[in-house]
């Protein structure tokens, strides 16, 4: 069974391996617990995160939680024109590009290929892809 986190900071935040929801705006508590569910009807490992601490925290958490992907959800993605959107961070591939390489442009160009954001409707769909680049 595949984990994904999601966490909310200013952004939610869901990461994959097991999928753990962190919740700093506890007024979109209810947004975070239907992605969640979202995941788990997708035979996806999800829960809520309900510790303290910012994105970094929550990050961090993913990654000794063994998860693969993040997802996040800030009020920026929530009001987005187009409608809703999530951010999909694949933990893993950020790992490995933040240590092949120093230069800093270069690592800002490899990051935008282990982050990425689609419309909420299709969270699972991106979630599975990046799990499936980890099978």
């Amino acid at each position: 069974m595949q984990r994904v986190a999601i966490d909310e900071h200013e952004h939610g935040v869901l990461t994959h391996e097991k999928q753990e929801l962190a919740a700093f705006d506890r007024d979109h508590m209810a947004d975070y617990q239907r992605l969640v569910a979202e995941l788990r009807n997708a035979d996806i490992a999800a829960e809520l995160y309900l510790g303290a601490g910012g994105m970094n925290a929550q990050l961090k958490y993913a990654d000794r939680r063994g998860s693969l992907c993040a997802v996040i959800q800030g009020s920026n993605e929530r009001d987005a024109p187009g409608g809703r959107q999530v951010v999909i961070r694949d933990l893993v591939l950020g790992a490995e590009l933040a240590a092949s390489t120093k230069d800093r442009a270069d690592y800002l160009e490899l990051r935008a290929n282990a982050q990425f954001t689609v419309p909420e409707d299709r969270l699972v769909e991106s979630v599975q892809e990046v799990l499936a680049r980890h099978a």
